[in-house]
């Protein structure tokens, strides 16, 4: 995954990557990241699927016996939301992967939660809260366009929250293309989505690697496919006939706070 953040990013159109600062290949990312100034890096926060920064024995709500998150995302959804004990842990672990993220020397160009964990209210605000002790100035709002009910609830739900993440000083994204494509999002799919493209801030959301298959891969995504979208010919072709202008989160923090400026 390193390997294939840095070939998008250097080859094609990838601007921005999360780092989960609990990962086995971490210092492998920091250590290419410092080598990619124009590669925005933002902190990944893992509450699920994934080892905790902190000792299991300080977030026993948290953790099953082998350590880890425990499996069950709804299980660890509701003890942060019904024990204060839980919400207690669940505030210091996250104040433990921005410590750790800060600790990198890299600027912070944005943050969300793995398997976007962060659309739990109480998650959401302790990455809002204890984000903006350490300059987080940017967070994903995963809407993206779909159909059912169920898509049309996520979407309320995530525009609920952008706005309040908004009104506290934190810079959203307008929209999400490829949370449906997760895992097969291929260069059909990609020159597609630069075709479509509306007003205003999207992110294109991808999970490129240079293996279909390693430690913690997800049967059956398709990651090289998801690299060659990156990087094909015909992306960086639908992208300059998009005129879409392509960058990090800070540029257009930047640009909004010059703005705001001017004004």
């Amino acid at each position: 995954m390193n390997e294939a953040v840095e070939c998008a990013h250097t080859t094609g159109i990838l601007t921005a990557a999360s780092l989960m600062v609990g990962g086995d290949a971490v210092d492998d990312a920091v250590a290419r990241a410092r080598r990619l100034p124009g590669l925005g890096v933002g902190l990944h926060v893992v509450l699920a699927d994934g080892r905790p920064v902190l000792p299991p024995a300080q977030i026993p709500a948290l953790v099953g016996p082998d350590g880890r998150f425990h499996p069950s995302m709804v299980r660890t959804a509701f003890a942060i939301a019904l024990s204060p004990a839980a919400h207690a842990q669940m505030r210091a672990e996250v104040g433990a992967q921005f410590a750790r993220f800060a600790a990198t020397g890299l600027p912070l160009d944005h943050v969300n939660a793995h398997k976007h964990f962060h659309l739990h209210p109480m998650i959401g605000r302790a990455l809002v809260e204890i984000g903006a002790t350490y300059g987080a100035p940017a967070m994903r709002v995963p809407v993206e366009a779909g159909r059912g009910w169920t898509s049309a609830a996520m979407r309320w739900w995530a525009g609920a929250l952008g706005r309040r993440w908004r009104r506290a000083g934190v810079m959203t994204n307008d929209r999400v293309i490829g949370l449906a494509q997760s895992g097969a999002f291929a260069t059909p799919q990609m020159v597609a989505a630069l075709g479509a493209l509306g007003s205003g801030l999207t992110e294109i959301y991808t999970h490129p690697a240079t293996a279909d298959a390693y430690p913690g891969s997800a049967a059956g995504y398709r990651y090289r496919a998801e690299l060659a979208a990156l990087t094909a010919p015909e992306t960086l072709a639908a992208l300059a006939q998009s005129g879409a202008q392509i960058g990090p989160f800070a540029r257009w923090n930047d640009t909004l706070a010059a703005l705001a400026g001017a004004a």
